[in-house]
């Protein structure tokens, strides 16, 4: 591939970066300042419940000595998070643990700061210092962590670059229940490349969350997953960047990816408002190019 085309291929993810950006600051601050009545909360297994709305799925771990969230949504979310949690538990959160960085996953931290501790993998910090982001966690790690709580022991692991190089997958070993951010997504995945996300790399930590001993799995996004489905997820991976692979060898251009990728077999491909169609075709075509040559 000659300097020309990579040069192309920059320019084009640098302005959908920049598009994406936008679009999701957006979001934010257009967003109404009273959310009450958007989320809603039901239990997974016993002591474990899921927030369901607009955002990412929040996991409510109770235990006799406080709760232990995993996500947060948005900033406006802050208050109806406090008020979904205390219809379960008398007791307060206690410690907040982010799978990655993105505003749908951490926006309430700076609510819950003053009342509990922020965990997140280091990259995912990083990743909020270079996008300006509040809530800042101060509390980080590198391989992998615990919190003990109540008697409840929370073990959060990173397993390697996927969504971001920031992911953090969260495991409740008593109720073999997994938390896996946007590791896992109901509809199509996205992957950031723009904070260190990767296909190849999102294949191997598939393969690491399948090594736990798991029966449940709560996703970024969407309904509650068995294992199947977190296999089904790993299997689409591999088959999405099979095709990708082929189409690059027969001489598909940047500009025709988005249309030749579809395949019937492929549901992420199908889901045109989806993000895997929407945001992580360019990059995706550009890092398994990468990968042939």
């Amino acid at each position: 591939m000659n300097l020309i085309i990579k040069n192309r291929f920059s320019q084009k993810i640098t302005q959908i970066c920049f598009v994406v950006t936008m679009m999701t600051a957006f979001a934010v601050f257009t967003s109404p300042t009273n959310a009450q009545n958007r989320l809603s909360i039901a239990e997974v297994k016993d002591g474990l419940h899921m927030i369901t709305g607009p955002g990412g799925n929040i996991g409510v771990r109770i235990t006799s000595e406080g709760v232990i969230l995993i996500d947060d949504k948005f900033p406006q979310d802050f208050d109806e998070i406090q008020s979904l949690v205390a219809s379960v538990s008398n007791l307060p959160v206690r410690y907040v643990i982010n799978t990655h960085h993105h505003g749908d996953h951490s926006g309430s931290n700076a609510g819950f700061l003053p009342i509990a501790e922020v965990i997140a993998h280091k990259n995912a910090r990083e990743n909020m210092i270079r996008g300006n982001q509040d809530g800042l966690p101060r509390i980080v790690y590198s391989g992998e962590t615990s919190v003990f709580l109540g008697g409840v022991e929370v073990q959060v692991y990173h397993l390697g670059r996927g969504h971001t190089n920031g992911d953090s997958v969260v495991y409740f070993p008593d109720l073999k229940t997994v938390h896996g951010g946007d590791l896992l997504h109901g509809t199509a995945p996205f992957i950031d490349y723009g904070n260190g996300g990767s296909s190849h790399g999102w294949v191997g930590t598939m393969n690491n969350i399948l090594a736990i001993d798991f029966d449940t799995a709560i996703p970024g996004h969407g309904a509650v997953m068995n294992r199947r489905d977190v296999l089904n997820f790993r299997n689409q991976m591999e088959a999405v960047r099979e095709r990708m692979t082929s189409l690059i060898r027969n001489g598909l251009e940047f500009d025709d990816a988005p249309d030749e990728i579809i395949d019937e077999g492929l549901s992420w491909t199908q889901a045109e408002n989806g993000l895997f169609m929407q945001r992580s075709i360019p990059g995706f075509y550009e890092e398994i190019s990468a990968e042939i040559d």
